[in-house]
């Protein structure tokens, strides 16, 4: 038995580690200092001003990749918990494949007293459910926040590539949307580095041309990633996304946000019904589900309220510790 204890004036942080379709999330449960703050928002500022250097430590290497993810739960006054989100280039407005799995941890682990716990994001306040059999969480869903369609069939000069049509869609976070066929892009980790690269070219390219603007929220308004859309491999599925977010991070699930925004593409195009299920597909074959259960206005947008469901594991436990005189402990990132 290995009696080693760290040393007093290290910092020891506790996380437990799961997983959404293949896509990682190292949820913190131990160890933080104190976040100030009575929304999630602040909470989130305030962690983005005092803290970053745990995202890094926790986010980047070595004790994480470049396509780790994570989140932080705090109590709510606005929800049952307050949720906000980590990735290696800062933090994000909302993440589907993380309210599937911390759905399954709150309601497994007891942290939860409701059945449907809700959760108070950056994007909003997220409704949820879950098919349980005997104590275990089998599907979780959530309720996105409305997901509206921001811009549509519109064209970007890119370097290095040349002219790329793409959709802007909202899902609690905003996407590019670009078809895969006409860029011949596959779907698969055959064309891996070349979705990171295509990926960044375009976010930057539009984001110089097309500047997005949240409604309400000056926090939420920029542009998460590029979404590569094409048929399904498995002719059961509606299609196939691949999500390229962050600093080049590639999604291993469909992307909960992403498929919100999806759902609100589809609906607008007169291909998506309410009360329609299609069936997603990410670029390891891992799936989730989306129905638009509700239409609604979300200021000047015509709007949709969707349903995203999804399977999640838990994987782990994991116990890290910041040694002051480690050089390297901070963190750092290599593709």
């Amino acid at each position: 038995m290995m009696k080693w204890k760290p040393p007093k004036e290290w910092t020891r942080i506790d996380t437990i580690e799961m997983h959404t379709g293949g896509e990682p999330l190292r949820v913190v449960t131990a160890g933080l200092p104190v976040i100030f703050g009575d929304t999630v928002l602040e909470k989130r500022r305030y962690f983005r001003d005092h803290y970053d250097y745990l995202r890094k430590s926790l986010m980047w290497e070595p004790r994480g990749h470049a396509d780790m993810y994570g989140a932080v739960v705090t109590p709510s006054i606005q929800a049952d918990f307050d949720v906000f989100f980590l990735h290696n280039e800062g933090y994000s407005t909302m993440c589907g494949h993380a309210m599937i799995a911390l759905i399954k941890l709150v309601l497994e682990s007891g942290m939860g007293r409701d059945a449907a716990p809700t959760f108070s994001v950056p994007a909003g306040l997220i409704r949820t459910r879950a098919v349980r059999m005997n104590g275990v969480v089998h599907r979780s869903f959530f309720r996105a926040v409305p997901s509206f369609v921001y811009l549509q069939d519109q064209r970007v000069e890119v370097p290095g590539i040349g002219l790329v049509q793409f959709d802007i869609a909202y899902g609690g976070a905003f996407y590019a949307f670009v078809s895969a066929e006409s860029l011949g892009l596959e779907l698969d980790v055959s064309h891996y580095m070349r979705l990171i690269d295509f990926g960044r070219r375009i976010k930057e390219a539009v984001m110089r041309s097309f500047p997005v603007q949240h409604p309400f929220e000056a926090d939420l308004s920029f542009l998460y990633g590029t979404i590569f859309t094409g048929p399904a491999k498995d002719p059961r599925h509606h299609s196939r996304n691949v999500c390229i977010f962050a600093d080049g991070e590639v999604d291993r699930s469909p992307t909960g946000s992403g498929v919100s925004a999806r759902a609100a593409l589809h609906y607008a195009r007169g291909d998506l019904s309410i009360g329609q299920i299609i069936t997603i597909e990410s670029i390891i074959g891992s799936v989730m589900t989306v129905e638009v259960v509700e239409t609604t206005r979300f200021d000047s947008y015509e709007a949709v309220v969707p349903e995203v469901g999804g399977s999640a594991a838990i994987i782990g436990r994991s116990e890290f510790y910041l040694d002051p005189s480690d050089s390297l402990g901070a963190g750092f990132l290599l593709r």
